[in-house]
């Protein structure tokens, strides 16, 4: 029989809805992680932008592949850390199945076609709340992760589990009273408040603070799946860049002239170089992740920050020059892949394309013409049965958030192609 972990308590793994009323062999986390894992918003991340469009090719990574990498990558921080951590023991040890539902759960919230498709839903939605990528994956494990006889409703998750995904804790409503500003990203919906306190407990949520020191405030699992995914995405993308052909030892090298470099950075270009030659870069990427992983260590805070729970008793360093690879590998990718003509034109389109679905969608069921039903059914019954414009725009939202990138495609041609629209076409 396995030992009890002290470092949890009844306090973290209580969930968001009714008790659990059934007896599972399962702990509460590996609940909440096979929940995520078996559910529809988890599977349409396999035809979402990671960096490339999905479908292109296949083996560039999509948004689920790149989920999955940092689900794995933040098991084996936690798993080194309790084993090598003097703070941590047997019978106190952060729990691995949690660390990887909150891998797992981290994107859900992820719009069709990258970061464009989140700008654009915010810059359309500036009025009713906003759109952050962060928050609709709250919004999807708290409302809208399942779905029942047409209405959707949420997986009752952990205490632990929504405050491990939050990356971001600061309401909308803080960033416009600090700043006088809309906020572009990093922010909750305003109605998010109540789900936000009851992750982070009262004891917490009772203390003033500004949007900054909100979103500094992160549980260790949080931390974990933080430096995971910065792990992922800036040794990946670069290979895909590789890959794709927009990085290569010439590029790198020009672009190495444009930057002020110290000693160690410029190292670090060399050996990315030496590797693109040799062809060694997916190896080398691979011995990079467990450099990223070894570079870990645990320090506690000078103070207790709550007495209900140890999830915040921990700070994650990391090794500083790692650190330091991680953010110059991450310029690269966006100086030369992201920033490039080719993705900035895809991104063009992938936002023109949600602007006018959305566009359409509001036109029909809050314009002076509505009337038509051009929604699936079970979005169509809950649209025209909400009563303020504010709700109907955040279950539009909710759909074109949803969507894959081949599901805008298809919508976006099947209302706006002359040739295209066959009953067969389905969305």
């Amino acid at each position: 029989m396995m030992k009890q972990n002290l470092f949890y308590g009844a306090y973290d793994y209580e969930n968001s809805g009714s008790p659990r009323s059934y007896k599972d062999h399962r702990t509460p986390f590996q609940v909440d992680r096979d929940r995520i894992l078996f559910s529809y918003p988890f599977r349409r991340l396999q035809s979402k932008t990671q960096v490339f469009q999905s479908g292109e090719y296949d083996f560039y990574r999509t948004r689920l592949t790149h989920t999955i990498e940092v689900a794995r990558i933040a098991r084996s921080i936690c798993d080194y850390l309790n084993i090598k951590s003097p703070a941590l023991s047997d019978e106190f040890y952060i729990d691995p199945d949690l660390v990887e539902a909150v891998g797992f759960a981290h994107d859900l919230g992820h719009p069709p076609f990258g970061h464009i498709g989140e700008r654009k839903l915010n810059k359309i939605m500036e009025c009713f709340g906003g759109f952050e990528g962060n928050a609709q994956t709250l919004r999807i494990l708290n409302d809208l992760i399942f779905e029942k006889e047409g209405a959707a409703y949420g997986m009752h998750a952990t205490r632990s589990l929504l405050d491990g995904v939050l990356k971001y804790k600061a309401l909308q409503e803080d960033w416009i009273k600090q700043t006088g500003q809309y906020p572009e990203n990093h922010f909750l919906y305003d109605t998010q408040k109540d789900i936000r306190d009851f992750a982070l407990g009262a004891d917490i949520c009772s203390v003033s603070r500004d949007p900054r020191a909100w979103n500094a405030l992160k549980s260790i699992e949080c931390q974990i799946m933080d430096w995971a995914d910065d792990t992922a995405y800036s040794l990946h993308d670069i290979v895909d860049g590789v890959k794709a052909g927009f990085i290569s030892t010439s590029r790198i090298e020009k672009w190495a002239l444009e930057q002020t470099l110290s000693q160690p950075q410029a190292q670090a270009l060399q050996a990315l170089q030496a590797a693109i030659t040799k062809g060694t870069l997916e190896q080398d990427a691979a011995r990079s992740v467990g450099e990223c992983i070894r570079a870990c260590t645990l320090s506690t805070r000078g103070t207790r920050i709550t007495g209900q729970t140890h999830r915040y008793d921990f700070v994650l360093e990391v090794d500083p020059s790692i650190r330091a690879r991680c953010e110059l590998q991450k310029k690269i990718a966006v100086d030369l892949v992201f920033k490039s003509p080719t993705l900035q034109q895809i991104e063009l389109k992938g936002g023109c394309i949600l602007e006018k679905l959305f566009e359409c969608y509001r036109e029909q069921y809050l314009g002076a013409n509505k009337g038509l039903s051009i929604l699936p059914e079970a979005i169509h019954t809950q649209i025209v049965a909400l009563e303020t414009e504010t709700d109907k725009m955040r279950a539009i939202c909710d759909y074109v958030s949803g969507l894959t990138d081949l599901q805008a495609m298809r919508a976006y041609k099947r209302l706006f192609s002359a040739e295209y629209g066959s009953i067969m076409d389905l969305i």
